[in-house]
């Protein structure tokens, strides 16, 4: 018997052990950034212009925020330093996040585009998808902006508005766009490893891409993502208003959210700020994109969006 209870003892301390363990590594699990701090160094490019716009931009940046409600906890804003003190406006961009991936796990990734002049807004949503946290986040700003007293004060540039996201985040994208109040107001987007159309359906992330009324960027890798390359040709023939596809072989679906990066900060850099140079990557004789042997599949269908 004494024997028995010698073992429950050990059995109980090893038990005790691993739940300490599996408790610690959860709590570190949950601090860890969803994008490494150092990306804009260490992610390879193919090309000039995906280079210089992967890099940080002029602008040294701020960041605040606000409480949201519910599960969305608070509203996270990055934005330039000058915006405190100039009297320029600036373009803005939202995102949304993935399936439990709070835009506070993404702080390099905001970092990065707000050093290019943007605002760039986030939230906390644990499910993203219908596009109505967005939908609050772009809503809130827009009240700041008409807020004398709020930071943001007439300096959101509310003609030049872009979206993004990953994963859910990116089926969120579309509905943000299509289905929500203040859809009308985003003059572009980025949907970055959507849900696949046939898996989001079976699973309650509904959207159609039918609906989308501005000019879409879509990356995703080829393979381990929640997209096939299938399904990624599916979305492109779908949309009505433009798009630019590519996969990055190499990637799986974590790092699709800051592998492109570079192409992404064009994009935005050339729908939303009008830079020509950055529009290059995408338009014009030898659009970089087609030419990056970091990238496959590429299609480009911008005819009747200014591309």
């Amino acid at each position: 018997m004494r024997l028995v209870l010698k073992i429950l003892k050990i059995v109980g301390i090893i038990l005790l052990i691993l739940i300490v363990l599996v408790a610690a590594l959860l709590f570190w699990l949950s601090t860890r950034p969803f994008v490494p701090d150092n990306y804009t160094k260490t992610v390879a490019t193919g090309g000039e212009l995906e280079a210089k716009f992967l890099a940080m931009g002029k602008h040294e940046v701020k960041y605040t925020e606000a409480e949201a409600p519910g599960d969305w906890k608070k509203f996270e804003a990055y934005y330039p330093a000058g915006l405190e003190e100039g009297a320029d406006t600036y373009p803005v961009v939202v995102f949304a996040n993935g399936t439990g991936v709070y835009a506070s796990k993404y702080k390099a990734l905001f970092k990065h585009l707000a050093s290019w002049g943007f605002i760039v807004l986030g939230n906390e949503d644990p499910s993203t998808c219908t596009g109505a946290s967005a939908e609050a986040t772009l809503a809130w700003l827009l009240e700041q902006n008409s807020d004398p007293d709020s930071i943001f004060y007439q300096k959101a540039d509310t003609e030049h508005i872009g979206i993004s996201g990953h994963s859910q985040g990116g089926v969120a994208v579309f509905n943000a766009v299509s289905e929500q109040p203040h859809g009308g107001m985003y003059a572009c987007a980025v949907s970055l490893s959507p849900t696949q159309l046939d898996v989001a359906a079976a699973i309650g992330l509904n959207y159609d891409p039918g609906k989308m009324s501005v000019p879409t960027l879509i990356l995703a890798a080829p393979e381990n993502d929640v997209i096939t390359p299938e399904g990624v040709k599916i979305l492109s023939d779908a949309i009505p208003s433009g798009t630019v596809t590519a996969l990055r072989p190499g990637m799986d679906h974590g790092k699709m959210l800051y592998s492109a990066d570079g192409y992404v900060t064009a994009w935005f850099l050339w729908q939303l700020q009008g830079d020509q140079e950055a529009a290059k990557a995408f338009i014009g004789e030898n659009p970089e994109i087609l030419s990056n042997a970091l990238y496959q599949d590429v299609k480009i269908n911008l005819e009747g969006t200014g591309g």
